[in-house]
């Protein structure tokens, strides 16, 4: 059993603070809509892939075509490239959701500007379930943003700028971008970005996945989080 004092809660699920983020289970998700807003509009594909550490599990991975409840909208299409007749002999959500939590177990979820993701999720979830998405959540657009006020000497951390796109920054980080938005290649570039940026975090004396959900929470991480002086590095 875990020491009360060393577990935190994020999203309901209790982990163990100490555990070193090189060797924490991630998995890392995307999601292909048919609009922005999660009361109209659907999600249409599911993507997720596994990392332990810095380890890329690419024989571990998932993806669903959706056939949404609600109207493709035609900006949405030219984004991510999936059409109407593409889904629709596909499974609703309601079909697939279990498979995904399955497959997300108790692990650390990873997205880039995730709180997208997480609201059409959980929006799904509430319907089906009654609940919500359980797991301890991570977005790399925080994890940037807090690692980009202390290195200065890196050109993909600007300190005046604020590039939030997930394949702008992949770029940046010379990762491989081709083609439309898809869910399971999204999460692939997510992976690669977050794997990237691990050794920079245990160098700025990031070691910890009590530190980590902190600096790299939805809502509340990066600039937002404030140290109170258990980093000494800083």
């Amino acid at each position: 059993m875990l020491d009360f004092f060393k577990t935190k809660k994020q999203g309901g699920l209790s982990v163990d603070s100490n555990r070193p983020i090189a060797e924490t289970g991630y998995v890392v998700i995307d999601t292909e809509l048919t609009g922005l807003n999660e009361k109209k509009d659907s999600i249409v594909s599911l993507g997720a892939v596994r990392m332990k550490g810095t380890r890329i599990d690419l024989s571990r991975t998932f993806y669903r075509l959706i056939k949404p409840d609600s109207k493709f909208k035609p900006e949405s299409v030219v984004i991510h490239g999936i059409t109407p007749s593409d889904v629709s002999e596909k499974p609703n959500i309601d079909s697939i959701i279990s498979d995904f939590l399955e497959f997300c177990g108790d692990d650390v979820l990873v997205g880039h500007c995730v709180s997208i993701d997480l609201s059409f999720i959980n929006s799904d979830m509430k319907r089906i379930f009654n609940s919500s998405i359980r797991n301890p959540v991570i977005d790399t657009f925080s994890i940037h943003e807090w690692m980009r006020k202390r290195i200065s000497s890196h050109s993909c951390f600007p300190p005046g700028g604020r590039s939030s796109g997930l394949y702008e920054m992949a770029k940046c980080f010379d990762i491989p971008v081709r083609g439309a938005h898809d869910a399971l290649v999204d999460s692939f570039i997510t992976a690669q970005l977050f794997q990237r940026f691990i050794p920079v975090l245990i160098d700025l004396g990031v070691k910890s996945l009590g530190m980590l959900l902190d600096i790299g929470h939805p809502e509340k991480g990066g600039d937002r989080f404030k140290t109170s002086g258990e980093i000494s590095n800083f």
